[in-house]
């Protein structure tokens, strides 16, 4: 496909007035011209009709359509035609017919501009201040900063402004931190958490999260440990953080815990709390709870749900790739697998139309592959309900804007604009949230979604001072009793020991090991990162799982009724094995999707009408992607090349007076034969 850089010009330049000094308009509206055919008797092109010249155009590219409607005005007003540009944008990008427009826009060439001029592509910046993988990458709600993760042990927090400028930063080893994993800014930007796995034995899960104030001096506020590492921690409200821990109950059973603390831990008195216990959870088969984050919670409350079940970790990882799950020290001391564990009721999988094998072995390796590099390019494929909540959220969204036109409107302060959104420090004003975490069943690797709401909290003001003395003699004599005597909770039967849990609301099990998740913006939508199992797998050892696919499924949830409402069936490649695979981090913003991958491409699509628009080369695993808030024209890349890799659109580029000739650019999936003939690897 030819380039379309022109389709950014507003406005095109016509004829010149000699041109068309004699131009008029006839009786049906259509121009001709009165000097329709000269002395010699030839046909003059102003007298062709414009039904004449759509047909003529809609065998045109792009470019040369615009080409030609810098002929005369005439051609350049058809040449405008939204009908015509409807054509070629479906023609183009090979979009579903079925898909109409975005809602609350009007102009297919407006959209076709979007898409070939607006979107991140220009790679302008590599940095390179990482000396190790680059494993994860987060955005300041204000869009002024970022900050990325390492195995170097460093926390770097940028300056987004171009050229982009290192702000802050810290040596994490300092605390005797092996790397830093995971950072997440809070709602106001003046306070970034940053979550990393300690150093200790090969098989340690032990994490930290260490809060900052984001400000001169980087200073830090508090440290909460985090065990597995790999609950990376999450905000809360402003000044509130989730963590958790993990303590083993019996063989392969364990208990996860998530914990509600305070951000500023500096107190007056020991007797003033810092921190409370949010949940308890239940865990079997090795599982436990991993990568929670917070979303506001949209739905009313639900029905109670008969369903329980437990959740994921562990096994032996090797750490040479990304960002690897906590598997390793997940499993109970004792060594084997219990036969015994008890049954469960029969889960209902989410349907895969992915080809099927009469042999498992092998499965994966067989799937035939395309060529060009582009066959993970695939689109997602939402069903009509949400294309519905699509249409109805645009109408509620122009209601709104009409009252209040002046939204967009951002501070010139440190802070962000948009506080109003944020939680206060008092947790009693909070309205009710939604826990969203990883965890698992049958084995210990993460392939369900699971879901808790956060009804009113209530943090203590004051720490109960405890028993007395004699009280405390009198209990550690029960204890040493007890001891002596067999204990009489069965904690591999859940059923005696429900009720010492928390029970988790839904969980929705992808049949896959989960490797990311993403909230939308307006915490409607969650977009998870999925390797399938092979359909109709039967698990028999929790420590030994499926073998998983080489393709990378996404999945689209919606949390108002918690169902899938969308799928993208090999959207992107990844290669490691069940037991080394690590997290692939995506984002979403209002207008895209965006994902890395082990194939060394981060992706981007489109978030309506579901197509790859791009991949971004890197030279190793991209591990994490992260749009600009504020401008969804810059998109932050991080790989284990040791880069982060900034890729701003065209206009952008552009706007900055740079040259984007000078500039390597992101490979467009509607010029893939453009690759093709000039032999480039994709892959």
């Amino acid at each position: 496909m030819d380039d379309v850089e022109d389709t950014a010009r507003d406005d095109r330049p016509g004829p010149s007035d000699e041109d068309v000094e004699d131009v008029s308009e006839s009786d049906d509206g259509s121009e001709y011209s009165s000097r329709s055919e000269g002395e010699s008797g030839e046909f003059n092109w102003y007298v062709m009709s414009d039904s004449i010249l759509l047909s003529i155009f809609q065998y045109l590219t792009p470019r040369e359509l615009l080409t030609a409607g810098e002929v005369c005005r005439s051609w350049f007003r058809v040449s405008r035609d939204e009908f015509l540009w409807k054509y070629l944008f479906y023609r183009t990008y090979k979009i579903d017919p079925d898909v109409g427009i975005v809602p609350g826009k009007t102009s297919w060439l407006g959209e076709f501009k979007r898409l070939a001029y607006h979107t991140p592509l220009i790679e302008t910046e590599v940095l390179k201040e990482h000396s190790h993988q680059v494993l994860h990458v987060s955005f300041s709600h204000n869009g002024k900063m970022f900050a990325t993760c390492s195995k170097d042990g460093y926390i770097l927090v940028w300056q987004s402004q171009y050229p982009v400028t290192i702000k802050y930063w810290h040596d994490m080893k300092t605390f005797s931190w092996k790397y830093t994993q995971f950072s997440q800014f809070n709602c106001t930007d003046t306070l970034l958490l940053v979550s990393g796995v300690h150093f200790g034995t090969p098989h340690s899960t032990s994490g930290e999260i260490a809060v900052f104030r984001v400000a001169p001096g980087f200073d830090l506020q508090c440290r909460v440990v985090n065990k597995p590492y790999d609950i990376f921690g999450t905000w809360y409200s402003e000044r509130y953080l989730l963590s958790g821990n993990l303590h083993w109950l019996a063989h392969l059973v364990s208990t996860s815990v998530v914990w509600l603390n305070k951000a500023n831990q500096e107190s007056a008195s020991e007797h003033v709390p810092i921190m409370t216990q949010l949940f308890r959870f239940y865990n079997g088969n090795a599982s436990s709870i991993r990568a929670i984050m917070v979303a506001n919670c949209l739905a009313p409350a639900p029905a109670e749900s008969t369903e329980q079940q437990s959740q994921p970790s562990s096994s032996n990882t090797k750490e040479e790739k990304g960002n690897p799950p906590s598997h390793k020290d997940l499993l109970s001391p004792s060594g084997e697998s219990n036969s015994s564990q008890s049954q469960e009721e029969p889960i209902y999988y989410i349907s895969s139309s992915r080809i099927q094998y009469s042999k498992l072995e092998g499965a994966f390796s067989n799937w035939r592959k395309l060529g060009d590099g582009f066959e993970y390019a695939s689109p997602i494929q939402y069903n009509q309900e949400y294309r519905q909540v699509e249409m109805q959220k645009k109408a509620h969204e122009s209601d709104s804007e009409s009252e209040n036109p002046q939204w967009e409107e951002e501070s010139e302060s440190g802070e962000s604009s948009i506080t109003e959104e944020c939680d206060t420090d008092e947790l009693t004003n909070n309205p009710e949230k939604l826990l969203i975490f990883t965890t698992g069943s049958k084995t210990y690797t993460p392939h369900k979604v699971g879901f808790k709401r956060i009804k009113l909290v209530t943090f203590p003001r004051r720490l109960d001072p405890g028993p007395s003395l004699r009280e405390r003699i009198a209990q550690k004599k029960r204890e040493r009793e007890r001891q002596n005597t067999p204990s009489v909770e069965d904690w591999l039967n859940y059923e005696s020991v429900a009720d010492k849990f928390d029970k988790i609301d839904h969980l929705i099990d992808l049949h896959g090991h989960i490797i990311g998740m993403g909230l939308s913006p307006d915490h409607r939508y969650l977009y998870v990162n999925s390797r399938p199992w092979p359909k109709g797998y039967v698990i028999t050892n929790p420590l030994q799982p499926p073998p998983i696919a080489q393709e990378i499924d996404i999945h689209v949830i919606d949390l108002v009724t918690l169902k899938q409402v969308g799928t993208m069936l090999r959207a992107h490649k990844a290669y490691t094995p069940n037991n080394e695979c690590f997290f692939i981090f995506l984002d979403v913003c209002n207008e895209y999707v965006a994902s890395g991958a082990e194939d060394k491409h981060g992706y981007l699509w489109d978030r309506h009408y579901g197509i790859c628009l791009a991949k971004f080369p890197h030279s190793d695993v991209v591990n994490s992607v992260a749009f600009n808030p504020r401008d969804p024209e810059m998109l932050v890349t991080t790989s284990d090349d040791y880069t982060v890799k900034i890729w701003r659109s065209r206009a952008m580029v552009k706007a900055l007076d740079l040259d984007e000739k000078s500039y390597r650019r992101g490979m467009e999936v509607r010029k893939r034969h453009k690759y093709q003939k000039c032999g480039t690897n994709v892959d």
